[in-house]
């Protein structure tokens, strides 16, 4: 008997509603069962990443497998969450995919020298970022291994 299908969490932080419309639209294009979360701020991130506040509910919930994530937020910058992300040894080991508008070469430097797991500017173009985040959900949701421990069983 084959093992139920894995299913994964999603997060997404960006305070961009046009941008989480489409990467969520450009999700449904990968063939992995999973569930995409929203944060719109820094502090809502990592609120849902230590099930603090209004995310207290997830206390028994998976960790999510995957984070992406913008730079440019409001209250907590995206930089400052993936440097307390990946200073924690709970959260550390979630892949983090910058998501970004900035094309500023100190950012692409310094996110990678902090742990992010790739780089990816925002394309201009609807149809360049749609295939970007369906190639982002091929590459970590069908190829890539991810932790054991953020993937619940259907």
């Amino acid at each position: 008997m084959g093992e139920s299908p894995k299913s994964i969490t999603i997060l997404m932080a960006d305070d961009d509603s046009d941008d989480r419309l489409l990467v969520r639209e450009a999700l449904e294009n990968v063939d992995i069962p999973h569930q995409l979360d929203v944060v719109t701020d820094g502090e809502m991130l990592m609120d849902y990443l230590y099930r603090r506040g209004s995310y207290q509910h997830l206390q028994n919930a998976a960790l999510p497998s995957l984070i992406l994530l913008d730079l440019k937020m409001p209250k907590k910058t995206g930089m400052e969450a993936l440097k307390e992300i990946k200073a924690d040894p709970h959260l550390r080991r979630i892949p983090i995919v910058i998501l970004t508008t900035s094309e500023t070469e100190g950012d692409v430097y310094k996110s990678y020298d902090i742990g992010a797991s790739s780089y990816i500017t925002k394309s201009v173009t609807l149809t360049s970022l749609v295939e970007a985040v369906e190639e982002i959900g091929r590459y970590w949701l069908e190829i890539v291994e991810l932790p054991p421990d953020s993937i619940k069983r259907s």
